[in-house]
């Protein structure tokens, strides 16, 4: 089986990297969290950042088999529906999709919402085999940041989502409905599990202080001697600790009521009115005057 090539592409608004992983033996390839293009201040979106992707893709002569997401993500919309229309691929997430949807769901009364994942094409189980070209695509379920997190290892390259950060950034909130500091450490411990020279690659980076440039490659050695949340010698109650102590000073992500709106709808927007137009809801919370 020939080594797969890894594309990154990085969105520094939202601090997201997608990638495309191609087969180079078959032009096949999958594409793992995609950007969609979002104005918070005046709602405007594009597809700018989902579009370089497959500009990409074309250059490459492949064809894309699936849309990988590691999780509803908090912090950016994703671009599965446009890339579906384009490409014909199958957008997969975690099979515990639908515990987010019953969370959320309620708060934006979203009466469209299944409650069963049915928005997606793939519910992936934990340790479930997926297949493009010559490379198989082992699903790791991985709960901590929320309950439906998935890792993607494809050979010896693992896609992290927001369970890992570089090891001078450290490891992944878990402060959201359905977080859990305790799930999150031992789903890190069975990625760092892994053979020492597996790569890992992030969903995000926001330069650590000190570092004055963004990067998104790691491996398990590396994350294992120097992550300075979870090197190896971190017990579970030191962690837990740790992340429940930083958790409660950090703020909301700026994107977080729009992206997990569209995003437990696998990317599509809420059902237009009756003029035709969509909009995102923000539930309002404290004294409200009357």
């Amino acid at each position: 089986m020939s080594e797969p090539r890894i594309l990154a592409f990085f969105d520094e608004p939202t601090f997201t990297v997608t990638y495309l992983v191609i087969d180079p033996a078959s032009a096949r390839a999958v594409i793992v969290d995609p950007v969609l293009d979002y104005d918070h201040r005046s709602g405007a979106v594009s597809t700018t950042s989902a579009q370089a992707v497959l500009d990409a893709a074309s250059a490459h002569g492949v064809a894309i088999d699936f849309i990988l997401e590691t999780h509803v993500h908090a912090d950016h919309l994703s671009a599965a529906p446009f890339l579906k229309a384009q490409t014909g691929a199958k957008v997969v997430i975690g099979h515990a999709v639908d515990q987010v949807q019953r969370t959320f769901g309620p708060v934006f009364h979203a009466d469209d919402l299944s409650l069963t994942g049915a928005e997606f094409d793939v519910l992936a189980e934990d340790g479930a085999k997926l297949h493009f070209g010559q490379q198989s695509i082992e699903v790791m379920h991985v709960p901590g940041h929320t309950p439906a997190c998935v890792a993607y290892r494809i050979g010896d390259h693992l896609f992290v989502g927001d369970t890992l950060f570089m090891p001078d950034y450290g490891t992944a909130r878990c402060d959201f409905p359905g977080g859990d500091a305790s799930a999150l450490y031992r789903s890190i411990q069975k990625m760092l599990a892994l053979p020492p020279h597996t790569k890992l690659w992030m969903c995000h980076d926001y330069k650590a202080p000190g570092r004055d440039y963004f990067a998104w490659e790691s491996d398990v050695a590396s994350q294992r001697a120097h992550n300075i949340h979870i090197h190896d010698g971190v017990s579970e109650a030191d962690f837990v600790a740790m992340r429940e102590t930083r958790d409660k000073g950090l703020s909301a992500p700026v994107l977080l009521l729009p992206s997990v709106q569209v995003n437990m709808r696998a990317g599509h927007f809420p059902p237009a009115e009756s003029d035709g137009k969509r909009f995102l809801k923000v539930p309002v919370s404290g004294q409200i005057p009357t």
